[in-house]
């Protein structure tokens, strides 16, 4: 009886040190497997023999322990070192890895596993996709890029496609004002030929002449129902303004620009077209029977208009209907620029901007800012106007009026636009007595059209998209998974884990928290498998392997010397 118990006992325990060893080899040959968390085999007694229960001590005598022989060992089970692997960096913006608890949640066809391997890839979708292929989960964004949480769905990230644009909202300015040069006093004046109401030049032409009854001075009709005015090459300080086109009449059937049939019509044309505010300065008027336009003061705002600028295109030969006179000139300390903006469709929009030194006092310099656009979908160029006001010293004190505003109707883009011209930073703009006037628009927040191009996971599990024109908008979240007894869950092939009774429903949430950790971008977390003592728990597995199998040989003697003794 007793070979028996210790033949069955050694045979338990050799089985106990084939699982030892089964579970060491499994963890040594998935030392390079990403993610992977190495296991122990655990045991417990299997049964006892007891001889005797041991006895309580008398008067006379003590007591016994109880005798008790073993009936060898049992596996009970398996346990997961769910420690962290190492990090390691892997350059490749689809990897991540998970620094602290917490499992990446894949997709498979409607049924989720779980997976510490975060070496992930786009699908032929551009869907976030693990090893096998299963999609990985988290939270998308709305139309305007902001992160969605609680709807949990595939993440796609559409490399090469998905594109974006910017419209501009604030712009920063920088430069030096010449604060010594000449205080602004007069805008450009040319002044026309003498015009009529009649053939017989007896009634001095005014604003409320028709155009059709406007004569020159040798009682020419100037205009007649239907013809067009094409004003062309007129330069406002240096710079070619667009040709313009003004039909004669009560209604546009040609397409032109805008269309009148009073003098004050085609003076409102004259102040749209040349960029000129008449409640600042300037304006178009007719005084005497001549055509007064004023620009504003400043030489950038000098405008160089001429008789041949403006021509009457009629059926038959092109007439030229004025002619004009310089008999003032634009004076005054001042400074333009030219920039771009985006709306908000990416398309540019060239706006100008012109500074005029207004006044000197003994509290310091005010200038006065004119920005206009071509681009503005009103016929006047004109978006806005405000001062700038610099201390003794040259530094900035004040702007007003900085917020600027664009009509941009029937373009697709965000009507109307709204754009913030930005002075305020006094490093970056002063009024000193330099030796010429600079100014430059440093910075702005719009961009054109651009494309996604790539992306990275910052620490929160967020995807951060970044398109060609610069800009980085959120795509989507990673969620991880957290579980109350993650021991409980059942491994699965592919570095997969799925759920059971015993680790309890996943709790979603992102990196961070619900108890999770965070997530490290471009990098992989490496098996936590520990080779050494993997190998020292290998040699003690074989040890104890061989020990067992001693029990066998041994007991084969005894029998051997047993049969021999009875023979």
């Amino acid at each position: 009886m007793g070979l028996t118990t210790a033949l069955y006992t050694a045979m338990t325990g050799l089985n106990a040190n084939s699982s030892v060893i089964n579970v060491a080899g499994n963890n040594i040959a998935n030392t390079n497997t990403t993610g992977f968390k190495s296991s122990r085999a655990d045991f417990e007694t299997q049964i006892f023999r007891n001889l005797s229960n041991g006895t309580s001590p008398t008067a006379e005598s003590g007591g016994t322990n109880p005798t008790q022989i073993g009936l060898g060992v049992k596996f009970s089970g398996t346990t997961h070192n769910f420690s962290d692997g190492t990090p390691t960096l892997t350059g490749r913006n689809s990897d991540v890895a998970i620094e602290g608890k917490g499992f990446f949640v894949s997709d498979y066809g409607g049924n989720h596993k779980y997976t510490r391997a975060g070496d992930f890839s786009l699908d032929t979708e551009q869907n976030l996709v693990d090893a096998n292929g299963g999609r990985i989960q988290g939270y998308s964004v709305d139309d305007d890029y902001n992160i969605v949480a609680g709807v949990v769905g595939n993440l796609n990230i559409p490399i090469g496609s998905l594109t974006i644009a910017e419209a501009t909202s604030n712009i920063n300015f920088g430069g030096t004002l010449n604060s010594g040069g000449d205080v602004a006093t007069n805008g450009t004046i040319v002044q026309s030929n003498v015009l009529y109401a009649d053939a017989n030049q007896v009634t001095l032409a005014d604003e409320t002449t028709p155009l059709e009854s406007l004569y020159d001075a040798d009682g020419n009709q100037l205009f007649a129902n239907g013809d067009v005015l094409t004003i062309e090459n007129v330069t406002r300080g240096g710079a070619a303004l667009p040709s313009k086109d003004f039909e004669i009449g009560l209604a546009n059937t040609t397409g032109s620009d805008d269309f009148g049939a009073t003098m004050q019509d085609l003076l409102d044309f004259y102040e749209d077209i040349f960029g000129i505010d008449p409640s600042i300065s300037g304006g178009a008027t007719i005084a005497n029977g001549q055509i007064n336009i004023e620009g504003h003061t400043g030489t950038v705002s000098e405008l160089e208009i001429t008789g041949d600028n403006m021509v009457v295109n009629k059926s038959t030969n092109p007439t030229l209907p004025f002619t004009f006179d310089e008999i003032q000139e634009a004076d005054g300390e001042s400074v333009r620029t030219s920039f771009i903006a985006y709306d908000s469709l990416g398309q540019e929009i060239i706006l100008d901007l012109n500074i005029v030194l207004e006044e000197k006092s003994n509290a310091g310099t005010t200038w006065r800012f004119y920005v206009q656009s071509e681009d503005d979908s009103d016929l006047s160029r004109i978006l806005g106007d405000g001062t700038l006001k610099f201390d003794t010293n040259g530094r900035f004190l004040l702007a007003t009026d900085t917020e600027i505003t664009l009509d941009l109707n029937n373009t697709g883009a965000l009507n109307p636009q709204t754009i913030t011209l930005n002075f305020e930073d006094e490093d970056a703009l002063s009024a000193l007595a330099a030796p010429q006037s600079t100014i430059a628009a440093q910075s702005q927040d719009g961009s054109p059209i651009g494309t996604l191009e790539s992306f990275y996971f910052s620490e929160d599990g967020v995807i951060h998209g970044v398109f060609s024109n610069s800009l980085e908008r959120d795509l989507g979240q990673l969620v991880l998974a957290n579980f109350v007894n993650p021991d409980g869950l059942i491994e699965q092939a592919g570095n997969m884990y799925d759920v059971t009774a015993s680790s309890g429903d996943p709790i979603l949430g992102a990196p961070g928290t619900n108890g999770t950790g965070r997530t490290l971008g471009q990098a992989q977390e490496l098996s936590n498998v520990d080779l050494s003592n993997e190998f020292i728990t290998l040699i003690n597995a074989t040890t104890g392997y061989s020990a067992n199998s001693r029990v066998f040989s041994t007991s084969d003697q005894l029998i051997q010397e047993l049969l021999a003794t009875l023979g």
